[in-house]
């Protein structure tokens, strides 16, 4: 397959899903939404048109912002540190981010627009209940005719809890609620094939399937703030191709990017949906939205069995287990030299696992003195990644 598109092919696909997406997520970073005084009230004024006018063309729209800590530092006037404290950033964060909806308000206000505040953490997500319900809430609030704001709850996130970047929390909102197209706002132009300042290096304008030599490219571009940079907004690109979606990463201060994206003017990148191996909501929670407690190493004929004929996971295929963890844990399947095959649900604790790899499943209750399922991991609860290429997710 060829990864990038030509310029009249990529057009012809950009538009035709710009016209077919009905439900839109925009992620705005903070390279974008700040100033050297703090929050751009001017940017956050033309984002508010914006999203106006996609909600107004028949679309429902959720805005996944960042800029409470910038907002809160040039309120506090505390000065940016290069190993800021965890507590220093938690309350920034709680100044910051009331200064932050206040004006998001007040922009959607002049344009007669009702909007919502959510601030997520991960262990939101990562319980299946909570999860649910905060996708019930934004349907509804879809249906009020209300455009969500969704950030991170930093004054509360712990920094083994939070999530990597508002990249991912954009792209695990963009498939929770099954939304057709992400776009990423920042401070870029576009994803280039080299270092945008060396001569032969090319813009990327469409991507049709995200792999490591499109990853690779990454690293040729940088943004002047945010914590997420190019590696994981492509990161984020890639889990919404994975659940049937699109995505597009270009210049969010631009004036009038949205409509110029829809009009069809050839402006960032854009990442087509992967739609030969889209996966479900419920299997989107299990390989993205769960961190895993633990990892089992499985056997050459066990992988070929995973990703070839999309069989459960038997103990006869483990070969070493990883971790401690309890039954139901989310676990990661890894081949022996580390690459990772999948995600899934173990149906037993490590120490079961310990006593029955490598054996068959008539064996399991005289080794265990119980048998409580056939499989490790049931094929309903497993995710394949495709192999040690997505291994960066």
């Amino acid at each position: 397959m060829t990864l990038q598109l030509s310029l009249e092919e990529g057009l012809f696909q950009r538009q035709t899903l710009y016209d077919q997406a009905r439900r839109v997520v925009v992620k705005v970073g903070s390279a974008v939404l700040t100033n050297d005084q703090g929050l751009d009230k001017g940017v956050v004024a033309q984002l508010a048109r914006q999203l106006t006018f996609l909600k107004n063309s028949g679309r429902e729209v959720i805005l996944i912002t960042s800029g409470a800590v910038a907002a809160g530092r040039r309120r506090l006037g505390k000065p940016k540190s290069a190993h800021e404290a965890l507590k220093i950033k938690q309350a920034l964060a709680a100044t910051g981010q009331g200064l932050l909806m206040q004006a998001y308000e007040q922009a959607f206000a002049r344009h007669n627009q009702e909007v919502a505040q959510l601030l997520l953490t991960h262990a939101d997500l990562s319980n299946r209940r909570r999860y649910l319900n905060i996708r019930n809430t934004l349907i509804t609030l879809f249906e009020f005719g209300v455009i969500p704001i969704i950030n991170e709850n930093d004054s509360v996130s712990a920094e083994e809890l939070r999530f990597s970047d508002n990249d991912t929390l954009a792209a695990l909102m963009t498939n929770m609620i099954g939304a057709d197209m992400l776009l990423i706002l920042t401070d870029v132009d576009c994803l280039y094939t080299g270092n945008p300042t060396e001569p032969g290096s090319q813009p990327v304008y469409t991507v049709a399937r995200i792999d490591r030599s499109i990853e690779a490219m990454a690293g040729h571009t940088t943004s002047a703030l945010g914590t997420g940079g190019m590696g994981a907004k492509i990161r984020a690109a890639k889990m919404v191709a994975a659940c049937g979606g699109s995505s597009f990463i270009g210049p969010g201060k631009r004036p009038d990017i949205l409509q110029a994206l829809f009009s069809g003017e050839l402006v960032g990148t854009f990442f087509l949906p992967d739609v030969s191996r889209a996966i479900n909501q419920r299997k989107h929670w299990i390989a993205y939205v769960l961190r895993p407690e633990g990892e089992l190493v499985v056997d050459t004929g066990a992988v070929h069995a995973l990703v070839e004929k999309g069989t459960s996971l038997l103990p006869s295929g483990v070969i070493e287990v990883r971790g401690q963890f309890g039954m139901g844990a989310p676990v990661h399947c890894v081949d022996s030299e580390g690459g990772l095959i999948a995600a899934g649900l173990s149906n037993y604790a490590a120490a079961d696992i310990v006593r029955i790899k490598g054996r068959q499943t008539t064996e399991i209750a005289a080794v265990l003195g119980h048998k409580d399922h056939d499989e490790v991991i049931h094929r309903d609860n497993l995710v394949l990644f495709g192999g040690s290429s997505l291994g960066s997710l």
